[in-house]
């Protein structure tokens, strides 16, 4: 455990997070970061005139066409809320759920009762288990904090393609910084480059047919080609986690999973015990950080409940290690890895921080995916 830990005088973030800023008050630099996008996507008049801006273009692009967008879908309450929403708006989309292998009962329950009483269809894009378990011990032996990045950003590729394949020019992503803020680099990086020189180094299986990983390249080409956009409707909103529950609940019977994405069952290991475990990252931080910030959290209240041991479930961490055909030993050796990070690899970082300030105009413009928006720029 680190000694002289040293807290935002604002959030409850702190010095385990590897490139975390104070100014002369106090404030981290995810404070300065919260701030910028409180600027961008405004919860007030001018907030409310722009979505709606947004969902009338999407549905003028998408006239004529089956689906005018497409829903990541994953049984959580952001992307429940989320799919609500945009019926709500008018908005005639696709849902698409990416079948990892790792759906809890709760997440498929969810998915179905939401798709079903809304009248939306559903298409489930299912991983070869072999080939996705692959990766994903591709990076435990990695030793790198970034063991869910597989999962995140296989959604990503899968939207970006089956977009493409429908005729889309939209999907949409269940995010909101205002509850989840914006991870730390240091705790969470993805790009193909990495991902790709990840699994060349440790994986088993060659290559990887069953779902895409896409490139630098092919990202651009959905980007300027084919013109697609990701956009987030739930910056645009006052999105309260606790009223959002209710609400689910009551109209779907929606049920609640225990913890923030542990609607899967290898997000719950992976934040409740392997990050914590090895690499001294609670994520709890990241998100009560956010609700205090956008005030639907007390700082004290955050403080202790910080302070408190994250809930570890051993039945699923022995199912994980299970599942992943892992014995104990090669477990404990992955435990004992000396930690590494997303630096030690191939990756594209250098070369975004090269075309720093172009990709920032181009994030401006709504040109490059929200992954880019300043959490890789600052």
């Amino acid at each position: 455990m680190q000694k002289n830990k040293r807290m935002c005088s604002r959030c409850v973030l702190d010095t385990t997070v590897p490139e975390i800023k104070f100014d002369d008050k106090g404030a981290c630099n995810y404070c300065k970061i919260h701030d910028e996008l409180e600027k961008k996507y405004p919860n007030d008049k001018n907030g409310q005139k722009k979505l709606r801006e947004i969902v009338e273009k999407i549905k003028r692009d998408g006239k004529n066409k089956k689906y005018d967008c497409i829903i990541g879908v994953s049984g959580g309450r952001d992307s429940t809320y989320t799919l609500y929403m945009a019926k709500k708006l008018g908005l005639r989309p696709l849902a698409v759920h990416f079948d990892n292998g790792w759906n809890s009962e709760i997440a498929v329950n969810n998915i179905k009762n939401i798709t079903n009483k809304l009248g939306i269809d559903l298409y489930t894009h299912v991983a070869d288990w072999e080939e996705f378990k692959d990766l994903q011990i591709s990076f435990l032996k990695a030793s790198v904090p970034d063991a869910e990045v597989p999962t995140d950003y296989a959604i990503i590729s899968v939207l970006y393609k089956l977009a493409a394949q429908e005729g889309v020019n939209y999907f949409i992503v269940g995010h909101s910084f205002r509850t989840e803020g914006t991870s730390p680099i240091g705790w969470t990086y993805m790009d193909g480059r990495y991902i790709k020189n990840i699994h060349k180094t440790f994986g088993k299986i060659k290559s990887i047919k069953s779902f895409p990983i896409l490139s630098a390249t092919e990202i651009a080409y959905y980007t300027f080609i084919k013109k697609i956009r990701e956009v987030r409707i739930l910056e645009y909103m006052d999105y309260n986690r606790k009223e959002v529950n209710a609400l689910l609940e009551r109209q779907f019977d929606w049920k609640y999973y225990g913890g923030h994405h542990h609607e899967s069952i290898y997000t719950q290991f992976f934040q409740s015990y392997y990050l914590i475990k090895k690499f001294n990252i609670d994520k709890r931080k990241k998100d009560y950080s956010a609700m205090v910030r956008s005030g639907q959290m007390n700082r004290k209240e955050a403080i202790k409940l910080i302070n408190k041991p994250y809930p570890v479930d051993e039945q699923i961490v022995n199912y994980t290690i299970n599942k992943l055909g892992l014995s104990k030993a090669e477990f404990e050796k992955i435990m004992q890895e000396q930690p590494k990070s997303f630096q030690d690899y191939p990756n594209y970082y250098n070369y975004i921080q090269t075309f720093k300030f172009p990709i920032k105009i181009g994030c401006k413009l709504n040109l490059f995916p929200k992954i880019l928006e300043l959490k890789y720029l600052n």
